[in-house]
C-alpha cells in the first residue's frame, strides 16, 4: 500500500514537498516514481530513481525545480517541488516498479491514491 500526502494550494513560485510511504512491501526492492494527471489529460511521468537511488529521472519541464529522494529507513519517497508554476497543477501519484520502462505507467505495479497540487497564478 502506498500513501501519498503533502499536496495543497500554493502560489506560483512557491514550494511543496510530497511524501509517499509504503507498507506491505519490501521497499528497497522497488524503484519509486511520481506521476501526475491534470484534468482532461493523461497521466504523465514526473520523476523516478533507480533501484539504488544513484540515478534520477525527470520530466524535462521539472528539471532543476523538482527533486526526488528516498529514505529506506522510513519506507518513504519524497518529491520536493520548488518554483512551482500553474501548469504543475495536477493530482500527483506515487508508484513502485521492479522492472520495465521507468517513464511508462504500465511498468509500475502499485499506485498510491494521489494528492492534489494546485498552483495559483
Amino acid at each position: 500500500q502506498l500513501q501519498a500526502s503533502g499536496g495543497g494550494l500554493v502560489q506560483a513560485g512557491g514550494s511543496l514537498r510530497l511524501s509517499c510511504t509504503a507498507s506491505g512491501l519490501t521497499f528497497s526492492s522497488y524503484t519509486m516514481g511520481w506521476f501526475r494527471q491534470a484534468p482532461g489529460k493523461e497521466r504523465e511521468f514526473v520523476a523516478a530513481h533507480s533501484l539504488d537511488g544513484s540515478v534520477t529521472y525527470y520530466k524535462d519541464s521539472v528539471k532543476g525545480r523538482f527533486t526526488i529522494s528516498r529514505d529506506d529507513a522510513k519506507n518513504t519517497v519524497y518529491l520536493q517541488m520548488n518554483m512551482l508554476k500553474p501548469e504543475d497543477t495536477a493530482v500527483y501519484y506515487c508508484a513502485v516498479r521492479r522492472r520495465g520502462n521507468v517513464y511508462s505507467t504500465s511498468s509500475y505495479d502499485y499506485w498510491g491514491q494521489g494528492t492534489q497540487v494546485t498552483v495559483s497564478s
